[in-house]
């Protein structure tokens, strides 16, 4: 007896069992037709595209942070073409012919100063008006790794010395000022002599004739100022002397290429090469241009950015955009995936979820609304039944257990 009331009840739980999970299976299946092809996952463009921005923003100012010094040169080519410019230029105007101004009898009593060699070679003011400074740049870049600050430092001192020279050799050729010592050019054997005007006649050598009409402005000078002059103003934005804290050790540090150029600009009054006001021209000439090519790559030393160049924090600028933007795109992110997830929820027909979940009543056509929702109380009542009806099954053989016993 028991053993046909448990055979009985199992045959019955197994016929029912086996509907139910047809039917459940067969209105799942249509579900996740319906849902497909009512409710396909689609992507929505707007996130799409900003997403796609955002990427870009941040690919430019990582690439920007990383660049190499030949494609930021490549960015700033123009530049470098107008420098090549200018040293063309400068050159070509080191060949032509100074203005040979009047210099009379009684203007020879200044001029008779004797020809001396130079104190500080030409040849050395390349050395350290360009060369030092350059030192200098590239290893404060191996300490921050900023090709940025290198290439426009590099740039900037470039266009110091580039555009003073080309200044400087255009107004010795303009003014033709004799120097100091033009008696003995004009006169090496110390013999005197003049036109019916009162004008030189020299006979000393050409060459030596022409560079005696180049004192005014002073070219050692100014190059001098226009190399060591921007070191200083570079300096002094790196260790941010003008911080308002004090440090005289500082100030000193940035007086040092400054102190050097004026040197040089001594020795040339020394030598008798130049007249004083020739050196002091040529000087605020150097740090007049130094001063405008830095300040244009670089802020102010005092300024509380000054310690890089403009475009770094216009990178730093670029990547908090970039990074504002992103956090302003996340909700919309989390959205469409909260959407996704529940579209894939849906077509997988897991648990009692209605596929118009992600939907509007008023995105609905008429009558879908209803059938849907008809649909899904089915597959509901149909779940709930079966495992109502295990339940009883177990139940009921519980009982005929006891009964037998």
């Amino acid at each position: 007896m028991r053993r046909r009331n448990f055979g009985f009840l199992s045959f019955l739980k197994g016929i029912f069992f086996l509907g139910v999970s047809q039917e459940v299976q067969s209105s799942r299946l249509d579900s996740s037709a319906i849902s497909s092809s009512s409710f396909p996952l689609i992507n929505i463009p707007l996130i799409e595209q900003k997403n796609q921005q955002h990427r870009i923003r941040s690919q430019i100012a990582s690439n920007m942070m990383r660049s190499s010094g030949v494609m930021v040169a490549r960015t700033y080519i123009y530049d470098w073409l107008i420098l090549m410019a200018l040293v063309v230029i400068g050159s070509l105007l080191l060949l032509i012919h100074p203005f040979h101004r009047f210099v009379g009898k009684d203007m020879m009593t200044s001029l008779k100063y004797p020809l001396k060699g130079n104190t500080v070679p030409f040849w050395t003011v390349p050395t350290y008006a360009l060369l030092l400074p350059m030192v200098i740049f590239v290893v404060l870049y191996l300490r921050r790794r900023d090709i940025y600050d290198l290439h426009h430092a590099v740039l900037g001192l470039l266009y110091s010395a580039s555009a003073t020279a080309v200044i400087t050799n255009a107004l010795k050729l303009a003014v033709g000022r004799p120097r100091p010592d033009f008696f003995w050019r004009c006169f090496p054997d110390g013999k005197d002599v003049y036109d019916r005007l009162g004008n030189v006649i020299c006979h000393g050598k050409r060459s030596v004739i022409d560079e005696g009409h180049k004192s005014f402005p002073s070219g050692h000078t100014s190059w001098s100022f226009a190399g060591l002059g921007f070191l200083s103003l570079y300096l002094a934005g790196k260790i941010k002397a003008f911080d308002r804290k004090g440090h005289v050790a500082k100030l000193c540090i940035i007086c040092l290429p400054l102190l050097v150029a004026s040197l040089v600009g001594i020795s040339r009054v020394d030598d008798y090469w130049h007249h004083w006001q020739d050196v002091f021209t040529g000087g605020l000439l150097g740090l007049t241009v130094a001063g405008f090519c830095y300040l244009q790559f670089f802020p102010p030393p005092y300024h509380a950015q000054g310690w890089g160049p403009y475009a770094y924090f216009e990178e730093l600028e670029l990547r908090r955009n970039a990074q504002a933007a992103n956090a302003a795109d996340m909700p919309d992110m989390q959205a469409a995936e909260t959407q996704n997830e529940s579209r894939l929820h849906e077509r997988s027909g897991i648990g009692c979820i209605s596929p118009t979940a992600g939907r509007s009543r008023q995105d609905m056509e008429p009558g879908e609304g209803d059938s849907v929702g008809l649909l899904s109380s089915l597959i509901c009542g149909a779940y709930c039944t079966e495992q109502i009806f295990g339940i009883c099954c177990y139940f009921f053989m519980f009982v005929g257990e006891c009964s037998v016993l």
